[in-house]
């Protein structure tokens, strides 16, 4: 399985669908306002929701939505990050519901070296959510510095695509022993 990628497997304009989707369920979005403090009405109060607002019922909260997008995309762009650099914008286009599936995708905007290490860039991305319908719910771009083919050799975590040797997807990953040896 592959989880993230280095600098050299980046092609600007590449775009990856995230798998799988997530549907949001109302127990989701009340855990993470519970953890976040985040205590609106309009995420929290089925009543106050039905009532007072345009929707009619409660909207899953926004940051919800951001953080599931993003971690929807570790697997395909941040699996190998050295470090998340930024987030340049962050719009929230649409409602989500309870009930609602999310799926995710990546666009690559750009790419360049670190200009302070030469074992690392920075990628430039793009991601979208959308809802099962199609419709597009979050979209922001980030920063992410992302380790080169060297760097990841360095340090042991080979075989790198096209070579051989010790090592694997899963740096730090103990080996297991067998009982008695």
């Amino acid at each position: 399985m592959q989880f993230g990628r280095t600098y050299e497997e980046f092609e600007v304009g590449a775009t990856y669908k995230h798998w799988p989707g997530k549907t949001v369920t109302e127990y989701d979005d009340h855990l993470f306002c519970l953890l976040t403090m985040n205590h609106h009405p309009l995420h929290m109060d089925a009543n106050y929701a039905e009532k007072t607002t345009d929707f009619g019922k409660n909207v899953v909260v926004g940051n919800y939505i951001y953080s599931l997008l993003l971690g929807m995309s570790v697997p395909d762009v941040s699996g190998k990050a050295i470090a998340n650099l930024e987030i340049e914008s962050l719009k929230h286009v649409a409602p989500t519901f309870h009930g609602d599936t999310l799926y995710g995708q990546t666009t690559v905007l750009d790419k360049w070296p670190s200009k302070s290490k030469n074992d690392r860039g920075i990628v430039y991305v793009e991601t979208k959510g959308y809802k099962q319908d199609g419709t597009l719910v979050c979209v922001f771009r980030r920063k992410v510095m992302v380790p080169t083919e060297t760097y990841i050799k360095e340090r042991g975590w080979g075989p790198l695509p096209g070579h051989s040797g010790p090592g694997g997807e899963q740096p730090g990953r103990p080996e297991l022993k067998e009982e008695g040896k």
